[in-house]
Parts: structure tokens; C-alpha cells; sequence
């Protein structure tokens, strides 16, 4: 679960309405950290074509699955695979380590509100 600001989310809810995007092969949601909210949404995805994905056209495309705007992923990060955990899971907490480290050394992206 994601705390932004008191609203709970579920990064498996919002994994899944990215899978379906016809350039999205692999999605992983965290937890990033935030001064203002506490916590927002970050996505990791492996597209299918290597090409960049960016984050109007997530935010476009997820307009269309009525899902609440508080839900949508606020920074993007395209990779080529996940890191996985000895059993073969993504390891969440090690992309949550990137991208904190990512926001510590202030390589920013502008924020969906």
C-alpha cells in the first residue's frame, strides 16, 4: 500500500490497469517519498518495443479507466528488467531504493497533480 496523503493506494490495483496498456509488458508500482504527501505513486515498466513511454500518455491512458487521478503513477522509470528477490518476485524494496536515491540526487520529474 501506498499512503499519499492519507488516501491509501494499492499498487497492485494500479499494476493492473497499466497492464493494460497495449506498450506495457511488465509494471511494478512504489512507494516514493514526498515532503508534501508523504508518499506517491512511482511506476517501473518494461514496454514492449524498448521505446520511451512517457507520463502524459500513462496519465491519458488511464483518464479512460476511471480510476481515481490520486491513484496515478507521478514519476515513470522505463527499465529493461526488475530486480527479483531469491524466489524469483520482483524486490519492491530495492526499487524503492532507486528511486529515493534518484530523488536524493534531485534528478526530478515534473509531478502530475
Amino acid at each position: 500500500m501506498i499512503n499519499r496523503g492519507g488516501e491509501k493506494i494499492s499498487a497492485e490495483d494500479v499494476e493492473n490497469h497499466l497492464l493494460a496498456h497495449p506498450r506495457i509488458r511488465d509494471a511494478a508500482v512504489v512507494a516514493m517519498p514526498d515532503r508534501e504527501f508523504g508518499e506517491r505513486p512511482c511506476a517501473f515498466i518494461i514496454t514492449n518495443d524498448g521505446a520511451p513511454l512517457d507520463l502524459p500518455e500513462i496519465v491519458a491512458f488511464l483518464s479512460t479507466r476511471q480510476i481515481a487521478k490520486f491513484m496515478y503513477p507521478e514519476r515513470i522509470e522505463i527499465v529493461d528488467a526488475f530486480p527479483l528477490t531469491s524466489v524469483g518476485k520482483v524486490d519492491k524494496k530495492s526499487l524503492r531504493q532507486i528511486i529515493s536515491a534518484k530523488l536524493s540526487l534531485g534528478r526530478q520529474q515534473p509531478k502530475v497533480n
